[in-house]
């Protein structure tokens, strides 16, 4: 019998979920920008977490500044923040990223 190869596993994200959280449900949305697309300000009600597949992407949370996440980057938008800017920085390419929102009992996602 071969040996089996060990499971590979690289941390992306260590992200603090500084604000009392319960969750009660997760919904993982799969996000296409096109080349240039701006999300335009928002705001979430529980914590994102996300991961970049493919593109770059304009990403402020707040008043912090700006910067670039690009493919295999993963972000975390903490709850209630406002995020200006999570845009499709490249004007030629699309940009997609995967989101996971943890929602409260009484999160409504059409708030997101």
């Amino acid at each position: 019998m071969s040996e089996q190869p060990a499971v590979s596993r690289q941390d992306l994200l260590d992200a603090v979920l500084d604000s009392p959280a319960i969750v009660a449900r997760c919904r993982i949305s799969r996000v296409e920008l096109e080349p240039g697309q701006a999300a335009g300000l928002r705001f979430h009600p529980g914590h994102v977490i996300g991961y970049v597949l493919r593109g770059t992407i304009r990403f402020q949370i707040g008043d912090r500044p700006e910067r670039l996440l690009t493919a295999g980057d993963a972000f975390h938008e903490p709850a209630r923040a406002h995020v200006p800017h999570f845009d499709n920085a490249s004007p030629d390419e699309g940009a997609v990223f995967l989101a996971c929102y943890l929602l409260e009992k009484n999160d409504s996602f059409e708030m997101l």
